[in-house]
Formats: structure tokens, sequence, C-alpha cells
């Protein structure tokens, strides 16, 4: 009895040292990408900030990059210029950004949205999200609140509730990711566990666009995290990183992932299986590992972040995402009719990083 508790503290602190170092690594990135963690400027230079508002001629041009700081986008803050002369929005410009550019190019339709518009005007103006892009579509818009806020002299609003959007979207998505997360831990059933791989499929994948990559990992270490707003991606996390401290290894792989349950229902369709010999399979594990660290490697030098952004995952953005992404997601899923979730198993790079978080090889 004794030694069996001695197993079970030693695998526990195993994983916790994992969570640990998975932790290093991604705030490492985080930092030397952005200069920031969870909100904070690591070694910025303060005096480089821009001011809040300012006056060209007769116009004055609110930057949001200070009071919008915490309205997180798909990669970061998503700043803006507002141009306001004579009490009316004459234009908005989005300052730089870590947006995916292709992504952000379908945003910017928004920014002609107010102008013209008066300030009681843009303040009441209801904008909807553009589809494919809808995390940086409502980082727009909740920076245009904050701005047009700052310029009728309102306090600006920020809370944990700032943001938060109870639409059927949110609600169903929590209701399918908290099903994923617990529904497993006790019932054992093939046919409620087709089911909830279709859920995560069609409404964390395609509809909620929600899922952990890499991208997504470094934008919460750089900028902090909403859990009220970010509920869904929260309970994400909470799968992949906290359930392994008490023995579920590989739980948001398995359970939770949309593109992980794609490819397993499409090998569930298809009864043959390629035979792979162990000495490949080992092989392509290492290829995989390889590939995780010089994609590391190539961060930690400042170059090549943008590999981040296509990841497969991002394929479920369909309205936003590149044929070439969408068109190698389909030839990975294709492939799992034949091979066992090959992409979770050769190529991911967030699940290697998954992995070493739960000391596994």
């Amino acid at each position: 009895m004794k030694e069996a508790n001695k197993i079970s503290i030693y695998k526990r602190l195993q994983s916790f040292i994992g969570l640990v170092v998975a932790f290093l690594l991604i705030a490492s990135v985080s930092i030397r990408r952005d200069g920031k963690w969870l909100g904070m400027d690591i070694g910025g230079d303060v005096s480089a900030k821009t001011t809040l508002k300012s006056e060209v001629g007769d116009t004055v041009v609110i930057n949001t990059t200070e009071i919008g700081k915490d309205i997180i986008g798909f990669n970061g803050p998503v700043p803006l210029e507002i141009f306001i002369c004579n009490g009316r929005v004459v234009k908005v410009v989005a300052l730089p950004n870590s947006e995916t550019p292709s992504f952000f190019a379908c945003v910017k339709v928004l920014l002609d949205k107010w102008n013209g518009l008066s300030l009681e005007e843009a303040s009441a103006l209801q904008v909807d999200a553009v589809a494919g892009a809808t995390f940086s579509s409502k980082a727009v818009i909740g920076n245009m609140k904050r701005g047009l806020q700052q310029a009728q002299q309102q306090s600006v609003t920020k809370s944990v509730w700032d943001g938060i959007d109870i639409t059927p979207k949110f609600v169903i998505g929590l209701i399918v990711v908290l099903m994923a997360a617990l529904l497993p831990l006790w019932v054992r059933n093939k046919k409620v566990r087709i089911i909830q791989m279709v859920l995560n499929v069609i409404v964390l994948g395609f509809w909620c666009g929600a899922f952990i990559s890499y991208a997504s990992l470094v934008k919460y270490m750089s900028n902090g995290m909403n859990v009220i707003v970010l509920a869904v991606p929260f309970v994400m996390l909470v799968t992949a990183f906290i359930y392994p401290l008490f023995g579920r290894k590989a739980h948001y792989c398995s359970y939770v992932c949309p593109f992980g349950s794609l490819q397993q229902l499409v090998g569930m369709c298809v009864k043959y299986k390629l035979p792979i010999k162990p000495p490949v399979v080992k092989a392509l594990g290492r290829l995989r590992q390889g590939l995780w660290v010089v994609l590391m490697l190539c961060m930690w030098c400042g170059v090549l972040f943008q590999w981040m952004d296509y990841e497969l995952f991002s394929a479920f953005l369909v309205g936003s995402a590149s044929w070439v992404l969408v068109a190698v997601a389909v030839a990975f899923v294709l492939l799992s009719a034949i091979v066992n979730r090959p992409y979770c198993r050769f190529v991911c790079p967030t699940g290697t990083l998954l992995r070493i978080s739960e000391f596994r090889k």
C-alpha cells in the first residue's frame, strides 16, 4: 500500500514538473515575441508608449493601445486610432497588431462602419462580427467602444464581465466542452462517445472555432485571460494541463480536441488500417519531436513566429483559412481513414507540448 502511494506521488510530481516546463516554454516564447507576460510589459520601453489622446489641427485622435489592451483578438490586442472632428468620427485606423494578416484583412471592412457618425450614433451602432474572423472582429468592436467612451469623457468600463457575449454559440459551446470534459470521467459508452466527437467537430470546431493551439497559448500567456469571456477555451486548458495532474493524461487530445475527434470519426468509417511497423512509428515520433525542437529554436531566435497561425486547427475557420491550409487538413483527415490519427501522432506541435506537460514521450 505504501509502495503504491509512493508511485502515485511520484507520477503526480512528474506531471507537475512537466506542467512547469511547458509553462516556462510558452512564457519564453511570449516574452520573446510580444515582450509581455500575462499582460505585463517585460523589459518594454515605457517612454515609447503612445498617448491616449492627441490633436491634429481640428481633429482629435483617440489611441486605444492602453485602454483596450485587455481586449484580445485571435493573437493579441488590436489597438485602433479613432479620428474625431467636430463631434463626428472621421476615420478609424488599425494600428500594428499580432493578428494573422489573412484573418485581419477580412476584418478591415469594419473600420469604415463608424465613419461620418456622431459620437452618440457611433456608440449606439450595433456592428456584427465578420464570419470566419470572430475574435478579431470583436476586438475591433471592443476597442471602438472603449475609444468612444473616452472621446465622450465617460469612464472606461473595465471588468471581468466586459466583453461577455451570451449568445447561443457561447452557451451551446460551453455545454459541449463541459460534456467533453466531464462525461468521459464516468460514461463508457461507444454511442455517447461518437455523439460527443460529432459535437466537438461541429460545435467546437466549425461553429465556435475553439481549440488549443500554439497561437492561442502564446496569446493567453502574453495578454492574460478573462476566464468568463473565454470560458470555452478555459475549460479546454483545464482538461489539457490540469487533468494530467490527477491521472487523466491525453484527455484533451482524446476527448475534446475538434481535429482529433474528426480524425477518430473518419478512422471509424474504415476497418482496414495501413500496417505500420513499430520502428517506423518510432521514427515518425522522433520526426515529430525534431520538428517541434526546430520550431521552438526558431522562435527563441526571434524568427518564424508565423507558423503558429498555420497549425491545421485553423482550417476550422473556413471563412478566413487559406486554401492550402484547408487542403493539407483535408489530406490528413482522409489519411486518418487508414492511419490512426496521423496528425496527432506524427506532426502536431501543440500535441508535443502537451506530451511534455504530461511527462509523456
